[in-house]
Parts: C-alpha cells; structure tokens; sequence
C-alpha cells in the first residue's frame, strides 16, 4: 500500500524556483554570498559564528538569512538519501508533450512524488526527477498519472540503479 503524501526532498520556498528567467531578486551582495557559503557548508552553523565569519552582528546574519529565505534565494533543508527513508525507487522521466508546456510542467509539480521539473530543448520537452517507494509505485505514478495528464504525448523512464553523485554544494561562484 502507498501513502498519499510522499515526503519532499525539496522544501520549495514561497513562488516557485524558477531561477533561469524571469527571476526579479536583485542581484546578491558579497556579504549574502558569504552567508550562503557558510550555510552550505554547514547548514546548522550558528548565525553567531556566521556573523563572526562574515563581520556582522548575529542579529544582522539572522535578517539576512530570513530575507534570503523570503525571496526564495536559498532553503535550509534536511537532504536525505531517498533508500534509508523508505523510497527503493528514483527515476528520471522524459516527457514530451503537445502544445503549451506550463500546464504539464505544472501538474508535475504539484505531484508529491516529484521532486525536481525543468523545462527543457532537446530531446524532452519536461524532464521530472520521481521517488517512489518501489517499482509498483513508480509504474502507478507514470502510467495512472503522468502520462494521463492533457497534452502529454510521451515519456521515457530512466530508472536509477546506484546513485553516485548527489550534492547541492556548487557555491555562489
């Protein structure tokens, strides 16, 4: 039996993510990348120690997180390994779609399993990161769900077997 609610990996912050185009934050300053640097490397690091590191006051490092936060700049999450919580089965899908690609990409989104959307040019129009539980739960979401949404013209699964690389480390370069 699977639950109804998969647990996100991907706390999404208020709006959405979309970090490519039409992204009004305004550009970051060298102290708001410090403080992201310092929370990547350390997401529990006191602000106090932050605020040392990047020569504010811990209250000052406090509002600058929340302001992050609040723009959706950056999240402070938990980042588990999907097989010790439960979920035996990832997998890329490709979807190909007809016509308007925001409302697939929407219901996409709004499926707990999924975890990460992007719209894409090459050979996939949507490609949609899922966890499932096992492979009965990954079938259940592509074939009930996915490929019965309006517009979808095609997917192709690609089915994890080891994941070697997952990191969230890549800076503010």
């Amino acid at each position: 039996m699977h639950s109804e609610h998969v647990p996100s990996r991907s706390a999404e912050p208020k709006g959405s993510r979309d970090t490519r185009s039409g992204n009004t934050t305004p550009p970051l300053d060298s102290v708001s990348l410090a403080i992201i640097e310092q929370l990547q490397e350390d997401g529990r690091r006191p602000y106090a120690a932050i605020g040392k590191a990047v020569g504010l006051s811990e209250a000052a490092v406090r509002q600058r997180v929340q302001k992050l936060l609040d723009q959706g700049v950056m999240q402070i999450v938990a980042v588990t390994d999907p097989l010790t919580v439960g979920f035996r089965r990832q997998a890329m899908v490709g979807v190909n779609v007809d016509g308007d690609l925001e409302p697939v990409a929407d219901a996409l989104t709004a499926m707990s399993e999924v975890e990460y959307v992007v719209m894409t040019a090459g050979s996939f129009d949507i490609l949609a990161e899922i966890v499932c539980e096992d492979d009965d739960h990954l079938l259940d979401v592509i074939n009930k769900r996915i490929r019965a949404l309006p517009g979808v013209r095609s997917t192709e699964s690609f089915v994890y077997l080891k994941l070697k690389k997952q990191t969230y480390m890549w800076g503010t370069r």
